[in-house]
């Protein structure tokens, strides 16, 4: 049985906005701030979430589906990229650990983004501590299996071809 690109892109979405959906729970509902790296990777997820609704709602052809494919899979590689970095930063002993800095609000407002986003992909404190776990694993762990799912599903889009009934 094969799945059409189409629906591949819808599941993409939907699951993307279940995940912005958990992510704002814990912010609002748990009231766990997040730290300059957990909004990158939010934003990561909005970025394949937009890739994934437009190549659904314009149904392109084998060109415009593999350029869709191409952006899931870069964005997901970007998403991935962060919460790999914010593992590493899990996975510091406490000694070792960045200070806590600025927000990434402040971080953005005070310095050139040329600035800030070297930053922010340096970590602190904040961005070690681990708050909330589901099944052992933190955020950034299921932010990162997740980003490997989308960056397979983009992959599947550029090297697979759809088989059509009647051609």
């Amino acid at each position: 049985m094969i799945i059409p690109f189409r629906t591949m892109f819808l599941a993409v979405v939907v699951c993307c906005l279940g995940l912005l959906g958990v992510g704002l729970y814990l912010q609002h509902g748990l009231k766990l701030e997040p730290c300059p790296l957990c909004i990158l990777q939010r934003v990561a997820f909005v970025a394949i979430g937009i890739t994934a609704m437009l190549a659904f709602l314009h149904n392109p052809g084998v060109m415009g589906r593999m350029l869709y494919g191409l952006l899931m899979s870069l964005f997901s590689l970007a998403g991935a990229a962060v919460a790999g970095r914010n593992l590493w930063l899990q996975s510091l002993p406490p000694d070792k650990v960045p200070e806590c800095g600025p927000g990434l609000d402040y971080m953005l407002e005070t310095f050139p983004l040329s600035k800030a986003l070297p930053m922010v992909f340096q970590g602190s404190g904040e961005c070690a501590k681990v708050e909330w776990t589901m099944l052992g694993m933190s955020i950034p762990a299921w932010a990162l299996g997740w980003f490997g799912v989308f960056f397979l599903a983009g992959l599947a889009t550029l090297l697979l071809r759809e088989r059509v009934k009647g051609r």
